[in-house]
């Protein structure tokens, strides 16, 4: 049964995790683009010294990815209860 009140919080919910997730695969995905660059460039005959600044920041991206997602994770409150637990939870309150 729709919600007025709980279903524009569950849409916006929804909106903001795939807006997370999809952060978290364009900062891995452009590391990713970076460190296949280095070493298409390492084969053409580039020095991997020359590189290092690159390699440096693929490396701080994929840090910083997995922030984001750690961050997320341990910010994200755990789902509210169904309304079947609510009962039950009431219910095992009431009772005390």
């Amino acid at each position: 049964m729709a919600n007025p009140v709980i279903d524009p919080i569950i849409a916006q919910i929804t909106t903001t995790d795939n807006v997370i997730d999809s952060a978290t695969t364009l900062v891995s995905s452009i590391s990713s683009l970076i460190t296949a660059a280095v070493q298409a460039s390492v084969a053409g005959g580039a020095s991997a010294a020359d590189l290092a600044p690159l390699t440096t920041l693929a490396a701080t991206l994929n840090t910083k990815s997995s922030a984001l997602a750690a961050a997320v994770a341990a910010n994200t409150p755990a789902p509210a209860p169904t309304p079947a637990q609510a009962t039950r939870i009431k219910a095992s309150v009431a009772a005390k």
